[in-house]
């Protein structure tokens, strides 16, 4: 007696293979032009004609896994390579050999989403034999696709974390190895990326880059050197580190560099894509995302290093580390880094007004005693505009960094200082950075006294500035000022 199907399963099954049939459709954006192609299959086909690029034939040269195939099709999706040169790249290492590459560009890429394997074995029909198969079959493969991903997902989560030891060994050897390098890794350079994310976040954010692109002062300041000197970056190779929405990078190309790199881990990167192509200068720029301590240069070399590192303080955020690591890996013999030469002043100021609103403030507030609170207020390093008007004193330079010279343990110093007070009054606050020129997004670092100091005009302030990075944070500051007989350690984070 034949057995009579069930109805609601029969059509359980039809909306399963339906929903199937619409995920082998997902329209696909092509590797190497903006045209969308309605599947998988019609863009591997579509870059075989229009662009003379088999990726199976890809595929297969290099013998891609799993990760490599990802790491590839992000690679191409970052760096807007050019389809003739990738069927001519030699066996060994490939520029898509980078972790870096395993973090989809394209959000739901249908082609991450397809097996290699799978595609090697279809020889070009791809998902005609896929679709003839019945359905136990497709459930078969999908579930041994989902064990095959959650091994994978465990093997890489093992290998990631031995590959971060590695590169560290690694990284270490190649600055020993080298003369004249400074032979340690920054503690910036250790951090793994996860432990790193909150400071590339937060440069994922668009307000931040608006307001370093307004500031006159900073934008300018590299704009006119570069204009102003073509000769040192015509056909010239450059390196911007933390290049943002890429403006330093187009500066360079317009100045006549040969080729540019650009390198950003903050997802601001995919907006300075779309910028480098709005201004027609995709020829000349690269744009990589990552970390410049996990990434691979497509090139052995760069003549120039630019970027804007500076932060609050010059050296908050240890952007400079990044700096100096591309620096000693990947500079040139005669080459150089741009901004060369940069300066940390330190200036006395008189402003009792803002002494009474920050400080004072605290020993009657509404008529109750809150005076305990200045243990957690004064160390708080505060950025803001100080008015040239409270000046007590001529700013004096406490440390001078040479960016081609420099060694990272320089980064960190202690030095003494002497300022000549002008004005008989109270001493209030210690702070970098000038305020008689036009004011900067970096505006000054404040390091406000608990207690006034009284000063004599003509007399020497001497004390001793000690500067160290947080051993919790290598991205924050550490400041401690010795001043008479007065010890104070402030924090910038």
């Amino acid at each position: 007696m034949p057995e009579l199907s069930d109805p609601d399963e029969e059509e359980e099954d039809d909306e399963e293979q339906w929903q199937w049939m619409e995920e082998e459709n997902q329209p696909v954006t092509c590797l190497f032009c903006d045209r969308l192609l309605s599947s998988v299959s019609a863009t591997l086909q579509h870059c075989t004609a229009e662009h003379q690029l088999n990726l199976i034939d890809l595929i297969r040269k290099h013998n891609l896994d799993d990760y490599g195939y990802i790491k590839m099709i992000n690679f191409i999706r970052s760096t807007n390579c050019d389809a003739s040169g990738l069927m001519g790249l030699p066996d060994g290492s490939l520029p898509w050999d980078s972790e870096a590459f395993l973090r989809p560009v394209l959000q739901d890429d249908p082609l991450l989403q397809t097996d290699p394997e799978e595609l090697c074995g279809q020889e070009g029909s791809l998902h005609q034999s896929s679709r003839s198969e019945s359905h136990d079959a497709l459930l078969q493969r999908t579930q041994a696709a989902e064990e095959r991903a959650q091994r994978s997902e465990e093997a890489l989560a093992r290998a990631m974390e031995d590959l971060h030891k590695l590169k560290l060994l690694a990284q270490g050897l190649v600055l020993n190895a080298e003369p004249g390098r400074s032979g340690n890794l920054s503690a910036v350079a250790e951090l793994r990326e996860d432990e790193d994310e909150a400071y590339f976040d937060s440069y994922g954010h668009y307000g931040i880059h608006e307001e370093m692109l307004k500031d006159k002062v900073r934008t300018e300041s590299y704009r006119d050197f570069m204009y102003r000197n073509p000769e040192v970056f015509r056909d010239k190779v450059v390196l911007d580190v933390g290049c943002g929405t890429g403006i330093l990078s187009m500066f360079a190309a317009k100045a006549g560099a040969k080729k540019v790199i650009a390198v950003d881990q903050s997802e601001i990167i995919y907006q300075a894509m779309d910028i480098v192509r709005s201004n027609q200068l995709e020829d000349k720029i690269t744009l990589i995302k990552g970390r410049i301590e996990d990434i691979n240069l497509p090139v052995e070399k760069v003549d120039i290093i630019i970027s804007e590192w500076m932060g609050y303080f010059l050296l908050f955020e240890s952007m400079l580390d990044s700096v100096l690591y591309a620096r000693d890996l990947y500079l040139a013999d005669g080459g150089s880094v741009y901004p060369d030469l940069c300066n940390i002043s330190l200036a006395a100021a008189g402003d009792m007004q803002r002494h009474q609103e920050r400080i004072a403030f605290w020993d009657n507030v509404y008529g109750f005693n809150m005076a305990c609170m200045k243990k957690a207020v004064v160390p708080e390093a505060v950025v803001e505009v100080v008015k040239a008007e409270t000046l007590i004193s001529e700013p004096t330079v406490i440390q001078t960094i040479d960016c081609n010279r420099v060694c990272l343990s320089e980064l960190e110093f202690v030095s003494d200082f002497c300022l000549k007070i002008k004005d008989t009054t109270d001493c209030t606050v210690m702070f970098s950075t000038g305020p008689q020129v036009m004011k900067t997004h970096w505006k000054q670092t404040v390091f406000l006294l608990e207690k006034p100091l009284s000063v004599q005009a003509g007399e020497e302030l001497q004390g001793k500035i000690t500067v160290r990075k947080n051993k919790k944070d290598p991205r924050s500051l550490l400041v401690t000022f010795d001043l008479r007989d007065r010890k104070q350690t402030y924090s910038l984070q």
